[in-house]
Formats: C-alpha cells, sequence, structure tokens
C-alpha cells in the first residue's frame, strides 16, 4: 500500500513537472528570439507590413523577431510547417486571406486547417489592390481592356504569384464579372511576377499596393483601376473597378499574424498586445498609410469571426466563379 501511494505521488510529480514548464515559459516569456514565417515572397504586401510590424514588436518584446520569407507553392508548405512547429511562441506565421480563406475553398486539400490548427492573434492592414499594366500595354482604362480581351480571348496573359494567390483570384473574379478569358501566368511568388510585369514580359496584372506604388509615379507601370471598394488615399485620381464600368467589383485582402494552435494563452495575449501596441504606435499609422494599407489591429475574437466570414464569402465566390485548383 505504502509502495502504491508513493508510485502515485511519483505520478503526481511527473505530471507537475510536465505542466511547469508551460508556465514558465508564458511568464518569462520571450527569453530568445522569434521565428517569424512568411508564406510569401519578400516585398509582398503582407511581407512589407510584418516587417514594419515585427521591428516595433521585437523593441517591445525585447527579443529580436527574425522574419522568414518562405514562398513557393503558394504558401502551402510552410503553412504546414507552420501547423507542426511548437506551440511556444517562438514560431509564428504572417499570413494573407489567400492562404487562410482562399485556397481552402479551392483546392480540395491545402494540408491544414484555417480554423483549428492555428491560433489567431491580430490581423494587422487590410491590403489595396490595383490593375496596372506595363506602358506600352494599349488600353488605358478597365473598360478599354475589357474590350480588347474580349476581341482576343485567351491571348492576353496576365501574372500571378501562383495558383490561388491574390493576383489570381482577383482576376478570375474579374473575368468571372465582365465575361473575359485571360491566360494566366503563375510565378513563384508575387515579387518576380510583379517583376516582369514592370520589365514588360507580361502586360497586366492585379496586385496589392505598395508594390507598383512608385513605379506608376514614374511612369514604369500605368495603373488602370483601384480594385477596392473605395478609391486609394495614395492615388485619389484612380477610379475604382466599379467605377470604371463594372458595377459591383470589389477585391481587398489582409494581413494577419497567427501562431501554432494551443500556443498558450498568456503567450497569445502577450503577442496580440505587443502587436496591437505596433500597429496603433502613430509613427507605424503613418508609415502604412502612406503605403496604402488600412491598419486593422483587433482581438483574436474578432480574427476568427472575421477568419469566419471569409471562408464562408471565398466558398461562395469560388463556386461562382468556378475556381477550383485540383
Amino acid at each position: 500500500m505504502r509502495l502504491s501511494n508513493v508510485r502515485k505521488a511519483g505520478l503526481i510529480a511527473v505530471a507537475l513537472i510536465a505542466l511547469a514548464p508551460l508556465s514558465v515559459r508564458a511568464q518569462t516569456y520571450p527569453d530568445r528570439p522569434i521565428h517569424m514565417i512568411v508564406p510569401l515572397a519578400a516585398a509582398s504586401a503582407v511581407d512589407v507590413v510584418a516587417r514594419v510590424v515585427a521591428e516595433k514588436m521585437s523593441a517591445d518584446l525585447g527579443q529580436p523577431i527574425v522574419v522568414d520569407n518562405q514562398p513557393g507553392a503558394s504558401g502551402l508548405v510552410a503553412m504546414r510547417s507552420g501547423a507542426r512547429a511548437a506551440p511556444d511562441g517562438y514560431t509564428i506565421l504572417a499570413v494573407n486571406d489567400s492562404i487562410m480563406t482562399m485556397l481552402p475553398n479551392m483546392k480540395n486539400d491545402v494540408g491544414y486547417d484555417s480554423l483549428t490548427e492555428f491560433a489567431p492573434i491580430t490581423q494587422m492592414a487590410t491590403v489595396n489592390f490595383a490593375l496596372i499594366a506595363t506602358p506600352s500595354f494599349a488600353p488605358d482604362s478597365v473598360q478599354e481592356f475589357i474590350a480588347l480581351a474580349r476581341q482576343k480571348p485567351g491571348a492576353i496573359d496576365y501574372a500571378s504569384g501562383g495558383p490561388g494567390s491574390p493576383q489570381h483570384v482577383a482576376m478570375e473574379l474579374l473575368m468571372n464579372a465582365t465575361g473575359m478569358k485571360l491566360n494566366h501566368v503563375p510565378y513563384r511568388g508575387v515579387t518576380p511576377a510583379f517583376n516582369d510585369v514592370v520589365g514588360g514580359q507580361i502586360p497586366i496584372m492585379i496586385t496589392g499596393l505598395p508594390a507598383p506604388n512608385e513605379f506608376v509615379k514614374l511612369g514604369r507601370l500605368k495603373m488602370l483601376a483601384i480594385t477596392s471598394a473605395k478609391r486609394s488615399k495614395v492615388f485619389p485620381e484612380t477610379p475604382t473597378v466599379a467605377e470604371a464600368g463594372v458595377p459591383g467589383f470589389e477585391f481587398s485582402a489582409w494581413g494577419a499574424i497567427i501562431a501554432p494552435a494551443k500556443t498558450p494563452p498568456a503567450i497569445l495575449a502577450r503577442l496580440n498586445q505587443s502587436a496591437l501596441k505596433a500597429l496603433h504606435d502613430p509613427a507605424v499609422a503613418e508609415l502604412l498609410d502612406k503605403q496604402g494599407f488600412d491598419v486593422i489591429g483587433n482581438s483574436p475574437d474578432e480574427f476568427t469571426a472575421s477568419l469566419k466570414a471569409g471562408l464562408a464569402r471565398y466558398r461562395d465566390l469560388a463556386k461562382a466563379a468556378g475556381i477550383h485548383l485540383d
């Protein structure tokens, strides 16, 4: 009997020891650098926001946040890796809604569940998109573009960051709304796709601000329209696609920070607090605003509600537009 009690005491002690590190780590977090996976190319819209926010968070947390771009396969490989990472707060991800809400509705099996395999921290900002073209591309307006595409179905190439990327989905939705038929040229990330539009190898694409901003101002690109619901504060003279002749059309995206599921609530709360402090810093807010982003900065519960709404929206849109990537 005595041996049994000793054994029970030993088992209880082992259990307490196993649980103790989680509690201690949450109290001392962070005590080493944090790894931020970005499943997107460097200089993509989410990458731009993530680096600004990560720098401020690093100062607040007292530990560096190392940003690691892992593009390719539309971000799926990096997302699967992130889902399997230790839920200790030392691996977080900066993602967009293509990865979280679009792709899961367009592929049979992306290899992760956006709602159950990740813990929401905050949505950082809305990413506004624009329809851009090389200066040598003949159309100077949305209507001229639509007319040319209808005259030459399948003859006009457009670039994207890969199948299921925001650039791909946005153009698919525009084609569905207008009856155009274009030729999709997918790249391994939005940056090389954008570079080829700037270089004139591909005539047109839809991409997120701020990548085209300076190129448009320098005349190396032309902006036909903004795809968001309202005009850009950076290019107030540029009409929205809806204003330019496609009533009701709207496309924008968001960038967010997430962690592997089962990350301790205290650590998630600390990361959310730090991210919100960064996003609402006047200098950060001004910088992002000037580049065409709209700061969000919400709670995990608000993020979850937005995520669920996005999954439902893109399920319906993918079905209506017939977008299926398998």
